[in-house]
């Protein structure tokens, strides 16, 4: 890259790059207010929409919806990375945007699968899809277009602000259902006032085009244009010709993968390992992320700017080293404070199970079709349910598993005996009254959580956050040419974003459910952070002195 020439801005910040920053990012917030919106709820779309199914197959299945948002991105950002090279970025986010909006709003409005049958769920995953491809041309889109407005030695902090839409949607999600949920009472909410956070999207929709409609092209699309100097065919340019496909590989494993896993672990991951491991209740749960985004949230426009001095290389790759050295005892204190007698429990009275490995499956079963019915499964699957932390050791072929807790040790039992129904009935009875006995709380006590240091440990988390991905839109457009940035830059950021980082709960849970160990599924995060350092420390170069037009 070429560093840039003459005169850089130290002026305050104009009227027109406000409203450029204020509409961009607005329009970004409302677009993943929408997209959280279904995992939000997952439990009502679940029993509206795959009512036809076993109540743990329909969940699965809203999950995997959930999850087909976040596989498609890729493909979006190449749909709308395209156009937006080809015809303009202010049009194609217009695009994006309209279509987000509306398929949201279907979600609201769509009937129930005892109303319409199959068509339900299969029109609910279509409207996901729909979503994931939208905001694959979303992000790229509003991020191309504040930097290509910005003083050159301010991208940082300009784009940084489109850096806290992702958050604020997510907060923005969370306060409409419970502003909602609140006022309605838990029983009309769960009947229909769960579609209200979906139609409010129309109102949302409205304004977003309305303010984006008052925008000019960015200017340098404009000058490009004039100059004649669009890509005729930016996929081919972007991915078909080394010398910028190296620079896109780079850009996904040694920036956007180390940073997606640090920012889904911070937001996603901590609140699901509250919600489903340390048994907190959604409430308490969502009110303390929401403490801790709040907290948090400025910490990504401190960063933003800070990389406009030190650089945009250092602060992303050391957001990346510190949370994968401190995500072991920040997760354990986490368990500390949050549900102390379940961290009481495990140290005075250990669980382990003791099993034929060779009886033992992988207890991840994403379509919700396996039976698990040898000794061992019927153990783990009982363990995994409770989010249970266990030690597994080796039992001689052929032994009917058992599982110790303390000093009590319970024998399971052969799930395909003729008697299986009333094994497992004792055998959970046997568990539960042995648990309950030694101090495993079925929930956590919301007396006994410390709230001040929960938000603390819940903060730091988010603050990691606002270091991989405060200035990873400014780097992002800094290393590709004006014709085909937009297309280059979205695709390394939607895999690493939408893959790398949108599958890590569920990678996570098979991790734990594989082994015991609650805390395991940080190895997930831990390696791809580690291998985003390494990779970005040898490969990835600086980029804050660059001049975003040299290679046009």
């Amino acid at each position: 890259m070429a560093t840039v020439s003459g005169q850089v801005s130290h002026a305050p910040m104009t009227a027109d790059e406000k409203r450029v920053i204020f509409a961009s990012s607005l329009g970004t917030v409302f677009e993943w207010y929408d997209f959280y919106l279904a995992g939000s709820l997952a439990v009502f779309i679940s029993k509206s929409f795959f009512s036809g199914v076993n109540p743990t197959a329909g969940f699965i299945f809203t999950l995997l919806g959930f999850a087909a948002g976040f596989a498609v991105r890729p493909f979006g950002a190449l749909v709308f990375g395209r156009l937006g090279d080809l015809v303009g970025r202010k049009y194609t986010f217009l695009i994006t945007i309209v279509i987000m909006g509306l398929s949201t709003c279907v979600v609201g409005f769509l009937p129930g699968f005892a109303s319409i049958g199959i068509a339900a769920p299969v029109i609910f995953i279509a409207m996901r899809l729909l979503q994931g491809l939208a905001l694959g041309g979303e992000y790229g889109g509003a991020a191309t277009y504040v930097a290509e407005h910005a003083p050159a030695n301010r991208r940082g902090f300009y784009t940084s602000w489109i850096q806290t839409t992702a958050t604020l949607g997510l907060f923005l999600s969370l306060l409409v259902i419970l502003g909602v949920r609140t006022t309605m009472g838990e029983d009309a909410f769960g009947a229909w006032g769960w579609r209200i956070p979906f139609i409010a999207s129309l109102i949302l929709l409205a304004v977003s085009v309305w303010i984006r409609l008052q925008l000019n092209e960015s200017p340098a699309f404009m000058r490009i244009k004039a100059e004649g100097k669009t890509s005729k065919a930016p996929l081919t340019e972007a991915f078909g010709q080394w010398k910028n496909l190296r620079v896109v590989i780079i850009a996904l494993l040694g920036l956007t993968a180390g940073q997606a896993v640090v920012w889904y672990t911070g937001q996603f991951y901590a609140l699901f390992f509250l919600t489903q491991t340390l048994k907190v209740d959604g409430t308490s749960a969502n009110i303390l992320i929401a403490l801790a985004l709040l907290i948090g949230t400025p910490f990504f426009v401190f960063f933003g700017s800070l990389s406009d001095r030190i650089g945009r290389k250092p602060i992303i790759l050391a957001g990346c080293l510190i949370a994968a050295l401190t995500y072991f005892p920040l997760f354990k204190a986490l368990t500390h404070y949050a549900n102390p007698a379940l961290e009481a429990a495990q140290q005075r009275s250990p669980i382990v199970v003791i099993a034929d490995p060779s009886e033992c499956s992988f207890q991840f079963n994403p379509v919700g079709t396996a039976k698990f019915t040898s000794s061992c499964d019927i153990v783990k699957s009982a363990l995994s349910r409770a989010g249970l932390n266990y030690e597994n050791v080796a039992a001689p072929p052929g032994t009917i598993a058992q599982v110790k807790v303390g000093d009590v040790v319970i024998n399971s039992f052969d799930g395909r005996a003729a008697n299986a129904k009333d094994l497992g009935k004792a055998f959970e009875t046997q568990l539960g009254s042995t648990l309950k006995a030694d101090g495993y709380p079925p929930k956590a006590d919301p007396a006994q959580i410390n709230w001040p240091m929960t938000v603390v440990i819940l903060t730091i988390l988010v603050i990691y956050v606002t270091m991989v991905y405060g200035p990873i839109a400014a780097m992002l457009v800094e290393m590709f040419p004006t014709r085909i940035r937009y297309t280059s830059m979205s695709l390394p950021y939607h895999i690493g974003n939408g893959w790398f980082g949108g599958f890590l709960p569920a990678t996570a849970f098979a991790i734990v459910a594989a082994n015991g160990n609650l805390y395991s599924g940080l190895w997930y995060p831990i390696i791809i952070a580690m291998m985003t350092f390494v990779i970005g420390l040898i490969f990835v170069r600086e980029t804050k002195d660059s001049n975003i037009y040299a290679q046009d």
